[in-house]
């Protein structure tokens, strides 16, 4: 058997760096693209070990020269552990999955709005928006500001990290996520005493859980995000169960009990496409918040805090070509900045290529397509199409969620010219 090896303390940020640069603004894209676990990745990101095998195809992805930033672990070979993992332990350090936030626009009133709807006891806010509009951004900078202004205790969970065995049986859902608020807060983990198999059900044990340990524990009010929730979109009876559970604590929170103390944040990236009774949905209670596109002027603020001097015209290029969105908008001033290799211009006219900047998001969505064909043939209908089309109320949602089109009712229109330009040249090559 293999063994781990892990990155050198020394080079813990040259790798976090090289993320970025080699086009993936989250680390799922990556680990997505590489079939591999987001645990694995944070781990390989942290100077934690993984496995050898993956520890050099991370590095060969991130332009990275294995030999020179490996760090050998001796300690963690399977014949030397004798540790049985917690299955209700996550690999990934919650904290971690928050991304700093260096270069950032407001939207206003969308900040204000979030942070003073989170100071009100039981509070609930929705953020809906596509793929790399920022979600995680918006809330990342929200929470920082209720630590430092308020004093609370946040907590950030995503989806993404849990396994879609648990997933799929509500009982394993509720115990990692129960896990992940314990580990979160810096409290002991108490399952087994308020876990009782048989006797209650998993939703009812959870909210024991939370108002009779984890909320009695703290003395100030605690901000739980819970980021990526489409996850559990696909299995209808979880996401019932699990999202009724969060509607029915809100419900509670009003009658001035402890989870009054609890303000919960619900992300996602599309419609809710499941059937949820509609007094047990926390998609139509809290407040609602959606992203929209960057306008000119927030372009131009963004392209000051990188420190380029755009111009008026340029800035109207660059949006005649991916619109306002805060992603695309964002690698090209990054680009800019660190790479300082040629124009704007250039990389505008380089941009739907494989020679681009965007060439990774560009072959990770279209891997993304060829994966589903139905979803493939019902975007190449809205390249072709001049003006909004209806598509199927999925597959409008999943390309919607996907950052590719705009969702008009029961119509969708292409989201950029970036997409028709390296989309349109895909389709005419597959056959």
């Amino acid at each position: 058997m293999s063994r781990s090896l892990r990155v050198h303390p020394e080079s813990i940020d040259q790798v976090k760096l090289a993320l970025k640069r080699n086009g993936y603004p989250r680390q799922k894209d990556l680990a997505e693209e590489l079939e591999i676990s987001l645990s694995t990745l944070n781990n390989y990101l942290n100077g934690r070990p993984v496995d050898n095998l993956n520890f050099q195809e991370i590095s060969e992805k991130l332009g990275q020269d294995w030999k020179a930033i490996a760090f050998l672990d001796q300690q963690s070979t399977p014949s030397n552990s004798n540790v049985n993992p917690d299955p209700w332990t996550p690999d990934l350090d919650q904290d971690e999955a928050i991304p700093d936030v260096d270069y950032y626009v407001e939207r206003p009133p969308i900040e204000s709005t979030c942070y003073q709807t989170l100071l009100r006891p039981g509070a609930l806010v929705r953020i809906k928006a596509p793929s790399l509009m920022g979600k995680t951004l918006l809330i990342a900078r929200v929470l920082k500001k209720l630590v430092a202004q308020q004093g609370y205790q946040t907590v950030y969970i995503n989806l993404h990290l849990a396994n879609h065995a648990d997933l799929g049986n509500l009982n394993s859902l509720l115990k990692w996520f129960s896990f992940c608020v314990s580990e979160s807060l810096g409290l002991a983990n108490r399952l087994a005493d308020y876990w009782y198999e048989g006797l209650s059900t998993s939703k009812m044990a959870c909210t024991n859980y939370f108002e009779r340990y984890l909320l009695r524990q703290v003395n100030r009010p605690v901000v739980l995000c819970l980021d990526e929730v489409d996850r559990v979109f696909t299995h209808r009876d979880v996401a019932s169960d699990f999202l009724g559970m969060l509607r029915a604590w809100h419900e509670k929170a009003k009658m001035g009990k402890r989870l009054e103390r609890l303000r919960l944040v619900v992300v996602h990236s599309t419609e809710v496409y499941i059937p949820l009774n509609l007094n047990e949905s926390p998609f139509n209670v809290g407040v609602p918040i959606e992203l929209p596109e960057l306008t000119q002027e927030q372009i131009i603020e963004l392209a000051q805090q990188y420190q380029l001097d755009c111009t008026a015209s340029e800035v109207e290029q660059l949006q005649g070509l991916v619109g306002g969105h805060p992603y695309l908008i964002g690698e090209c001033f990054n680009h800019l900045k660190f790479n300082g290799t040629g124009s704007l211009e250039k990389v505008l006219n380089n941009a739907a290529t494989e020679a681009g900047i965007y060439r990774n998001h560009l072959r990770h969505l279209w891997q993304m397509l060829q994966q589903h064909q139905a979803l493939a043939d019902a975007f190449k209908d809205v390249i072709e199409a001049s003006c909004p089309i209806p598509l199927e109320s999925r597959s409008a949602y999943k390309l919607h969620s996907m950052g590719l089109v705009h969702l008009q009712a029961h119509q969708v229109t292409l989201r950029c010219q970036l997409y028709r330009e390296y989309f349109q040249a895909r389709f005419q090559e597959t056959p």
